[in-house]
């Protein structure tokens, strides 16, 4: 249906509107801010956040607080049945989020920090904190972390809770490591070595293990129907499926033998139906599904609404059909390529042009729907990597209907910056 969409459907009187209409919902609700500005779509946040209850059937979520980045919005989601816990990306935020909920009803809130630290300040902070300790699990893959710990805390420090992390990437060639398909964390890959790791973190006075992780990235974070490519997703799904089931093997031996674990995580926004089946797995970690950026739009089981977006004011026409906004050069982490570069979304049949992009001071985007643009119009962008954006702006207008109802802080809003 061209020139029609279901994004933005919070309106209560219709699913399908037109892009036009999504247009000047967004402007009207925002006429009185400035850009650059970003907005958050409560329903379709919310609509996002039902659909990952729906595809993890049966299995907590934990949060991923790097894909979100604003605590109002992963106060929201804790909030909602099927969601426990926060996977943090750093142990200083882990930290910060348990002394902000220490008096509210996400007191109790545990979190796993998904990266190992070598912070030592940080490690001090949470040994000196009992609650902080019961609540907060480190991220270890090898003896140098525990040496780590026990380097930054002394002798007899109190218990840490741990969690160890098995390389879940696929080796298709019997196991060789050349044979890499996946994003490269942990150097614990076989269910021996993480056998052997466990136990001697057990034995070791100080460390208590209480989890296993592993993040499929190659399932989780590929889309497996890339547009206009169908030969490659044939191949992404083939080695998705592949890796699935090897995975299912491994994973379930390592757990069996390390034995006695509290939780067992797996997945990411896009391989929670496909972790979910692995009854090893007693938890999936999602956040990127809650807003929807274009890195998720190429999957054939999901597709999460765009719930954050940003607006970019036009400032020249230097010809008919280009109009140039104001900043924007928000590219995403990971290999440099064109889908790094955010998307212009609304009006419709705009895109960045080739050999400028998306630039720190100035974007110039071209295509018929530029002739229309005026200086001082706004164009909508869609950003590709979930929580990333969050790292541009200090605020989110939250947006309920067809106006703004609150401005609330990110993570850089509130002064805090840990990547």
């Amino acid at each position: 249906m061209p020139g029609w969409t279901s994004r933005f459907a919070s309106w209560p009187y219709c699913w399908f509107v037109s892009d036009e209409t999504s247009r000047a919902r967004l402007d009207a609700a925002t006429k009185q801010l400035e850009a650059p500005l970003a907005v958050v779509d409560l329903a379709a946040f919310d609509r996002n956040a039902d659909d990952l209850v729906r595809r993890a059937a049966g299995r907590p979520i934990r949060v991923a607080s790097k894909s979100v980045r604003c605590r109002y919005l992963l106060e929201r989601v804790l909030r909602r049945d099927g969601f426990r816990g926060v996977m943090a990306y750093s142990l200083p935020e882990a930290l910060w989020l348990a002394g902000e909920w220490a008096g509210g009803d996400l007191r109790d809130v545990d979190f796993l920090v998904a990266y190992p630290t070598v912070d030592h300040t940080a490690l001090r902070r949470l040994a000196a904190d009992e609650r902080a300790r019961d609540l907060v699990t480190i991220m270890v893959d090898s003896v140098a972390h525990l040496d780590l710990v026990d380097a930054a805390l002394g002798d007899g420090h109190p218990e840490i809770r741990v969690c160890l992390e098995l390389d879940v990437s696929w080796r298709p060639l019997l196991g060789r490591e050349f044979a890499h398909v996946g994003t490269r964390r942990s150097p614990i890959f076989t269910a021996r070595q993480a056998e052997v790791l466990a136990t001697v973190i057990r034995q070791r006075p100080g460390f208590r293990l209480v989890g296993v992780m592993g993040y499929e990235g190659q399932i989780a974070g590929l889309g497996d129907q890339p547009a206009g490519k169908p030969l490659m997703g044939a191949v992404l799904r083939w080695i998705q499926d592949r890796s699935s089931r090897e995975l299912a093997v491994r994973r379930a031996d390592a757990v069996r033998r390390i034995g006695d674990l509290e939780f067992v995580n797996g997945g990411g926004t896009g391989s929670v139906e496909t972790t979910g089946l692995d009854e090893s797995v007693t938890e999936v970690a999602a956040g990127s599904g809650l807003i929807g950026p274009t890195l998720f739009d190429h999957y054939r089981r999901f597709s999460p609404d765009p719930a954050v977006l940003f607006a970019l004011p036009v400032v020249r026409k230097p010809r008919r059909s280009t109009a140039t906004l104001f900043s924007g050069g928000y590219i995403a982490s990971g290999p440099p390529g064109k889908d790094r570069s955010p998307t212009p979304y609304l009006p419709a049949g705009l895109s960045l042009v080739g050999l400028e992009g998306a630039g720190e001071v100035q974007t110039p985007v071209t295509g018929r729907a530029a002739r229309d643009l005026r200086v001082g119009d706004r164009v909508w962008l869609r950003h590709t990597k979930a929580g990333e954006l969050a790292e541009r702006f200090t605020e989110y207008h939250v947006l309920e209907g067809d106006r703004v109802t609150r401005t609330v802080p990110t993570y850089r809003g509130e002064g805090r910056c840990f990547g």
